[in-house]
């Protein structure tokens, strides 16, 4: 599952019960089981098997529904004049994931080392001297949130393959409006383009053309 669908994904359930109900909820919960027998919080990292099981229930609205689900989560911010695509989090619980992130100063070191180039774990901890124990908690962490997704491979002298990762957002923009606290967030275009759940409810087609 890319970043931003694990990061997405945390607060889907919980905007398909607040948006459609709770018996609707039970009604994809048993879809998703009967043909792939598995939860909704396993099918929302395979975001195709969610869309069949929102097919079975709403038909031809099902888009619709979708593009009302995400817009409660992140809506996009169109910007005919450049190729900056960002985001606002509308949901407070990705907001605080992601305030979380960038409040911790290692973290936050951690976030700034990849921004550019993805780099292993073993690099990141030793750029920013972060002791081992705690710093794969803290990536690891910051990897199933989705604020890390892997990129590519790196051969070690052993032959052995370890995974690089990278930041899923280029920059992140905090401000406080009337005593509320507004995120936005700018993703890297790798992380638009892994992005199963954007790619289905339209967004990432809309990203094509603009950065075509």
């Amino acid at each position: 599952m890319s970043g931003l669908d694990a990061l997405i994904g945390q607060s889907f359930e919980d905007t398909v019960k607040s948006a459609l109900g709770e018996k609707i909820l039970s009604k994809i919960r048993d879809v998703i089981s009967e043909k792939y027998g598995m939860t909704i919080s396993e099918a929302i990292g395979d975001f195709q098997k969610l869309d069949f099981a929102l097919k079975e229930l709403y038909g031809s609205k099902t888009d619709a529904i979708e593009k009302q689900l995400i817009d409660r989560i992140v809506t996009f911010e169109e910007n005919k004049q450049n190729d900056r695509n960002w985001f606002t989090v509308e949901d407070a619980v990705l907001s605080r994931i992601i305030l979380e992130s960038v409040g911790d100063y290692e973290k936050k070191n951690i976030l700034n080392t990849v921004l550019d180039e993805p780099r292993v774990i073993s690099d990141i901890l030793s750029m920013n001297n972060i002791p081992q124990t705690s710093g794969y908690r803290k990536v690891n962490t910051l990897i199933q949130n989705g604020m890390l997704m892997p990129q590519g491979f790196v051969s070690m002298h052993d032959g052995k393959k370890v995974t690089k990762y990278k930041s899923i957002f280029e920059s992140i923009v905090i401000r406080i409006e009337k005593n509320k606290v507004m995120v936005r967030v700018l993703p890297t275009s790798e992380a638009m383009a892994q992005s199963t759940i954007l790619q289905l409810v339209g967004i990432q087609s809309h990203y094509d053309k603009i950065t075509a």
